[in-house]
C-alpha cells in the first residue's frame, strides 16, 4: 500500500498470559478472514462427521468452500493491486 499503513493491534489476556494479533494484515490481504473461517468451519465438519452427523457436516462443508472461493478470489485481487509488482 502506498504511503503509511497504521497498525491494528488486538491484546488477547488468557490464564495471565498475553496474546497479541497484529489485525493490520487483514487491511492487506482481504481474503484472509474467508479463509480462516474456511479452516475453522472445516475443523467443525470434521468434529461433526466423527460425532457421526454427516448430513450436517456435508452442508456444512458446502458453506466452507464458498468462504474458500471467495477468499481466494479476494486474495487474487489483492495480489493484483498490492503485490503484483517486484
Amino acid at each position: 500500500m502506498s504511503g503509511k499503513s497504521r497498525r491494528v493491534l488486538l491484546k488477547i489476556i488468557i490464564r495471565g498470559k498475553t496474546y497479541t494479533l497484529d489485525l493490520s494484515y487483514l487491511g492487506e490481504n482481504w481474503g484472509a478472514p474467508f479463509i480462516i473461517t474456511f479452516m475453522i468451519i472445516l475443523m467443525i465438519c470434521a468434529y461433526l462427521l466423527a460425532c457421526g452427523n454427516e448430513f450436517a457436516a456435508n452442508m456444512l462443508a458446502v458453506y466452507a468452500y464458498y468462504f474458500l472461493v471467495v477468499g481466494v478470489v479476494l486474495q487474487l485481487i489483492c495480489y493484483i493491486k498490492y503485490g503484483g509488482k517486484d
